[in-house]
């Protein structure tokens, strides 16, 4: 069932798994504000049966980042350019990329598992959709890179976080001012995707994923996000502390004791 189908995306849940779909192949699913609204419509949208939500890519690529009218004076029909924007007082720049960065940040959500199904191009804003899902597995053509130095710019789409979570400062630092592409090899290796198929088999290879994410029960899958996204703020003794609470949690609610 879609309940969601505008601005090159579409929505799909078919009960606890949801499907986030690009759908502007022949642009390569480029993105414009207006995708971006649509995706940051799509996580407000989704039932609460939804366990675990895959985001695609019609085509044969996943997304090739911004589209580039967004740099034309004239920018996109309906929409302040760029350039407007420049010209603009700092709150307006401010809130106005803040509401970009809302496209970006409902995929860690505590209740949900979310997984990237990338392949071939995943750059700039594509890479940094990407890198906004829990999980990704990628086809072995897949090219990420972050090219926004390029063009003068930085990453500012929530990006930079996990990149650097995943791949280390270092690392991170190099794919960025580099703007080079990271391929599956590397990907793999380094942790940005959690597994590498041939292209055919990428499909395949998130069903097998999503039906083992579905098959715990949720709660605990629930519980067990929160302390790991926790860990990373926490010290070693706070985690053992937000580890004894989870577990307390649980065992109350398995006894039929939780309020």
């Amino acid at each position: 069932m879609a309940l969601l189908d505008k601005d090159g995306v579409r929505l799909t849940v078919d009960d606890t798994i949801a499907t986030v779909t690009l759908t502007n192949p022949a642009k390569r699913n480029a993105q414009s504000p207006a995708l971006w609204r649509a995706l940051a419509e799509a996580g407000r949208s989704l039932p609460g049966t939804v366990r675990v939500v895959v985001l695609r890519g019609e085509g044969k690529s996943f997304s090739a980042g911004l589209d580039r009218q967004a740099f034309t004076p004239e920018g996109f029909e309906g929409e302040p350019s760029f350039l407007d924007l420049a010209r603009g007082s700092d709150q307006l720049l401010d809130d106005t990329i803040a509401e970009y960065q809302e496209a970006f940040t409902w995929w860690r959500r505590n209740d949900i598992i979310t997984i990237a199904a990338v392949q071939g191009h995943a750059i700039g804003a594509g890479f940094q959709l990407a890198l906004a899902c829990d999980l990704r597995v990628v086809a072995d053509d897949v090219q990420f890179a972050m090219r926004e130095t390029s063009l003068g710019l930085v990453p500012d789409l929530g990006g930079t976080q996990p990149l650097t979570s995943l791949v280390g400062y270092a690392r991170a630092l190099e794919i960025c001012a580099t703007g080079r592409f990271v391929h599956a090899e590397e990907a793999e290796r380094t942790g940005l995707a959690n597994l590498v198929v041939p292209v055919g088999e990428l499909d395949a290879a998130v069903a097998d994923l999503t039906a083992a994410l579905t098959t715990p029960p949720r709660d605990a899958v629930v519980e067990t996000k929160a302390l790991l996204r926790g860990a990373v703020t926490r010290t070693y003794d706070d985690q053992r502390v937000a580890e004894r609470a989870a577990q307390a949690r649980r065992l109350r609610d398995l006894a039929g004791l939780s309020d």
